[in-house]
C-alpha cells in the first residue's frame, strides 16, 4: 500500500517499536509485526495487532508500572 503520510513510498512487513504513555505509566513492546513505509518509516498496525498492544498497554497501567518493557508476542 502507499504510505498515507509521506504519499511516496510503499509499505512492507517488517516489525517496529511501539511506546504508549498514559498518566505516569512508559509502555516500550519491541518486535511488533507492522506495515512499514520504505521511504518515512512511518508504520501501520493491523486491527488485530492493535487491539493485542492496546491490551498489553491497559494490563501494565492497571498493575502500577511505571515502565513496562516487552517482546510482543502473538
Amino acid at each position: 500500500m502507499n504510505c498515507v503520510i509521506c504519499k511516496n513510498g510503499m509499505t512492507c512487513p517488517g516489525s517496529v517499536t511501539v511506546i504508549l504513555q498514559r498518566g505516569e505509566t512508559t509502555v516500550i513492546l519491541k518486535q511488533v509485526p507492522a506495515d512499514v513505509c520504505e521511504n518515512c518509516g512511518e508504520y501501520y498496525l493491523s486491527s488485530d495487532v492493535t487491539a493485542q498492544v492496546l491490551e498489553k498497554a491497559e494490563s501494565a497501567v492497571k498493575s502500577g508500572a511505571e515502565v513496562e518493557i516487552l517482546k510482543f508476542a502473538a
